[in-house]
């Protein structure tokens, strides 16, 4: 299965609140985050929440970005995993199981934060979008998802200086998972190889 994964979303603005507010609303600083970028590189850390834990989970790593349809999530720790999507598949790789899962690229990723982030979906088709105002020193920007069968009920958005900083997505379940995001590096030149991966000697495939 797919990590939580990163995700992303833009649609217009609200004048009366930009004015309110003294700083554009979330989706307009997320539609010029998302009209210049080629590329991105930036350490991320994750806490995962769900109705049924008692303390979140937490992880870091460095997430990696190449337009129009490539990603790698490096989870360092607390433990080390991998996601790299190569333009058609999807590989998540965990050593210490010894075990790799791969799927389609396209069907995985349809309705996700990830897929609008490839710019791979276009946010008015796949998203309600809603202004949230300030909180926090950010502007909030919550997308709904269109489609029923979507496994996120919400997806929100935090922004500033048109620099995406937080993201938290709430599954049907009820967990949430946050992540904030710094060291950001926009259109930085990556390496291809980032975004190809060789099934290790010793390493289970499964296909989903």
């Amino acid at each position: 299965m797919l990590k939580q994964l990163v995700k992303y979303a833009v649609l217009a603005a609200t004048l009366v609140h930009t004015a309110l507010v003294g700083a554009d609303p979330g989706s307009v600083q997320l539609e010029r985050f998302l009209g210049g970028l080629k590329s991105l590189q930036a350490v991320f850390e994750q806490s995962l929440f769900g109705p049924e834990r008692s303390t979140p989970l937490f992880s870091r790593g460095i997430f990696y970005l190449q337009r129009p349809d490539r990603f790698r999530w490096d989870y360092q720790a607390p433990d080390q995993q991998q996601i790299v999507a190569d333009g058609r598949q999807i590989w998540l790789y965990d050593p210490g199981l010894e075990q790799v899962s791969v799927q389609s690229q396209g069907s995985a990723l349809k309705g996700t934060p990830a897929a609008l982030l490839i710019g791979r979906e276009a946010v008015s088709a796949t998203f309600e979008v809603e202004n949230q105002g300030s909180g926090g020193g950010l502007e909030w920007v919550a997308l709904r998802p269109r489609d029923e069968d979507s496994q996120f009920s919400r997806i929100n958005l935090g922004l500033a200086n048109d620099e995406l900083l937080r993201m938290e997505m709430i599954d049907k379940f009820g967990s949430v998972t946050r992540f904030r995001f710094s060291e950001i590096r926009h259109n930085p030149d990556l390496e291809a190889s980032l975004f190809e991966f060789q099934v290790p000697d010793g390493v289970d495939r499964y296909n989903q």
